[in-house]
């Protein structure tokens, strides 16, 4: 069994503080591939233009990025996140988003890569419907959009997410969708973080943690067909001292506490040493042994400490998750 590590440009600091040249040495260092996340187009398009929202400035910097990578003889694996695309109330702004998933289709082409990432809308009830017949029919478009160019698509269920916030509901989802090339992805944060973790309760669970997260997986063991899996992501998360209210230094006014813990708070797999208390290795145990999955598994940590401005955050989180991806081999295994 062998699986392929990544890791997301994003995870190895932010864009705005961490060129990305910079960070994608560490990750050819390391072997590891890149999940490469919009912001770092935006940012190198800013660089080379000044315009980092123009199509033709996009294009440019993606043509950028794909000599970076080939240089360094590493792949970008995807290109993510398409965000808040599906269930738009104001059917001007869908055919808006239309017009950007065409050109991150070129982008794709361009990178390399035939996987897109769609996370599931998180926008308030008054911008986005929760209709699923709405909503199937807004991925169906973009499905049958990619198709002709060989483009995939990867459906995930964020833990905040305003109506799809469970693996469940994105399966079900991805069933109604029903084409080839749209799939599911499964983050073992965001589905621990819904079923068995709630950042904002004083034990960090919820109040049916364990029951919840058996009950979860068994589901999932029979549920998912493999061949709709497209993308594994595989991170942990710190537990808080105290819950994340009003009084936290990581709320956020209007911000849900479990995408304030995602952004401040994740670990990589195996940092138990960090505070890391998911059950990971549980979820992976379904993925990759039950399931029998065998594709590209991606790192994805957003944390605070890829904020730190010392030169030295890429290499340490590159680091990091090698030395992640190593323990995880040797718990199932496998080889990279």
């Amino acid at each position: 069994m062998a699986c392929r590590p990544a890791v997301p440009s994003l995870s190895l600091g932010l864009p705005s503080i961490h060129p990305l040249p910079r960070r994608l040495d560490q990750a050819a260092r390391y072997g590891l591939d890149i999940e490469l996340f919009h912001d770092d187009v935006l940012e190198t398009a800013k660089d080379i233009t000044g315009v980092h929202t123009a199509a033709d400035s996009q294009i440019k910097a993606a043509a950028i990025i794909r000599l970076l990578c080939d240089e360094r003889r590493i792949s970008v694996v995807c290109l993510q996140p398409f965000r808040h695309y599906e269930g738009l109330r104001d059917r001007h702004r869908h055919a808006e988003r239309i017009e950007e998933m065409k050109l991150w289709i070129h982008l794709a082409e361009i990178l390399g890569t035939d996987l897109i990432g769609i996370p599931s809308s998180f926008l308030p009830t008054t911008e986005a419907s929760g209709d699923l017949d709405l909503i199937t029919q807004d991925l169906c478009e973009i499905a049958d959009l990619g198709a002709p160019r060989g483009i995939r698509f990867t459906y995930e269920a964020l833990a905040w997410g305003t109506y799809i916030d469970t693996w469940d509901k994105c399966w079900d989802v991805v069933k109604r969708v029903d084409r080839p090339n749209f799939g599911i992805c499964l983050d073992t944060f965001n589905l621990a973080g819904r079923v068995y973790a709630d950042p904002a309760a004083a034990s960090g669970r919820t109040v049916d943690a364990r029951t919840s997260i058996v009950s979860s997986l068994a589901r999932l063991k029979h549920t998912i067909d493999i061949k709709k899996l497209f993308w594994v992501q595989v991170v942990d998360a710190e537990r808080l001292d105290q819950p994340l209210d009003s009084k936290h230094r990581y709320h956020v006014a209007g911000q849900p506490a479990r995408m304030s813990w995602s952004r401040n708070c994740r670990l990589f797999y195996g940092e138990e040493d960090r505070g890391a208390f998911l059950p990971i290795k549980a979820i992976l145990e379904i993925i990759l042994l039950d399931l029998g999955f065998k594709g590209c598994l991606s790192a994805e940590l957003f944390n605070k400490s890829l904020a730190n401005p010392d030169p030295s955050t890429p290499e340490e989180h590159a680091r990091r998750a090698i030395k992640s991806f190593r323990r995880l081999a040797s718990d199932f295994g496998f080889e990279m």
